[in-house]
């Protein structure tokens, strides 16, 4: 490298984290002088206008249409441009996230976040159970809200994030997750020891798993292979602790449910052991039931299949 050069490299690149992290600062407190109700709208507004004109549109279309073959392309459309609606939404509801979460594990019936007795039961059975347990779920429908269920219920949890590469996204939204969503893990080299150490210490540990992952297990999703990550099944293996599955759906009165499935009845290898094959294929199976029943509220543009 030219003398001089490495240094001007990393000037430009502290310049080009400034200006972008300025800008999204700015946005968000636009978001928030805008509010709950108005910041999501126009978002929406702006992603369903905006977002077919990006390259990530022809990969989100690809997507549909080999995961819903049987599908016409009208049908294509609609889907990936509620995708979009609902993209839009989740980044204006990001301010907002403590403004939005009002659900009552007491009266879930009531409010913008509601659930019923049987999905309240799941959180309240790891809540008395005194174990530890893994939470999975997915780029669906507003999947930060799902963070903030288990504090909610009293849990001691701690969530597994990846921070954004420009440090200073990274300290505002570290700084909004941390208000009211446990201790966070990042996504780096350490993360699986931080991740053990807090299920030894009893907590409750979420994480997404519907994206692709390089050194994952060889899974079939929407019929194609894929690659997954298998840490929820490692580490129940490990652990031997309970395994369950966190949804929050938008609804079309503007409000969200919370439903969750398990705990999972772990498939097990000859030694009686958690199969981490086959319980990463039983997790990405319910994930894929998910999307089915909701495809206008999963994340689309994401190169799931490579």
């Amino acid at each position: 490298m030219i003398p001089g050069t490495r240094h001007l490299f990393r000037w430009s690149r502290r310049v080009g984290d400034v200006f972008v992290g300025g800008i999204v600062l700015a946005l968000f407190a636009l978001m928030r002088r805008l509010g709950p109700e108005r910041a999501p709208a126009i978002c929406a507004a702006v992603a369903r206008i905006v977002g077919p004109w990006l390259p990530v549109h022809r990969v989100g279309l690809g997507n549909i249409r080999s995961a819903f073959p049987e599908k016409d392309e009208a049908w294509h459309q609609a889907t990936l441009k509620a995708e979009w609606d609902n993209l839009g939404r989740v980044a204006g509801e990001y301010v907002h996230l403590n403004k939005i979460f009002d659900f009552d594990p007491t009266n879930p019936h009531q409010g913008r976040i509601q659930s019923d007795s049987d999905n309240v039961a799941v959180f309240i059975d790891l809540l008395t159970d005194g174990k530890p347990a893994l939470c999975f779920s997915a780029h669906l429908g507003n999947w930060e809200l799902a963070a903030l269920a288990p504090p909610t219920f009293g849990m001691d949890s701690a969530i597994v994030y990846r921070m954004p590469n420009n440090p200073i996204v990274a300290r505002e939204i570290q700084r909004i997750r941390a208000a009211s969503m446990g201790r966070l893990i990042r996504t780096r080299n350490q993360a699986p020891i931080e991740i053990a150490a807090a299920l030894t210490a009893g907590q409750h540990v979420g994480m997404l798993t519907d994206q692709h992952f390089s050194r994952g297990v060889g899974i079939t999703f929407f019929c194609r292979r894929c690659k997954a990550n298998p840490a929820i099944a490692r580490l129940a293996r490990h652990f031997e602790c309970p395994v369950v599955g966190v949804r929050v759906i938008r609804r079309p009165d503007g409000g969200f449910t919370i439903k969750g499935v398990g705990p999972l009845t772990m498939p097990r290898d000859a030694s009686g052991r958690v199969d981490v094959a086959a319980a990463t294929q039983m997790i990405n199976g319910i994930v894929e039931d998910w999307v089915r029943e909701y495809p206008g509220q999963w994340l689309w543009f994401h190169r799931r299949w490579r």
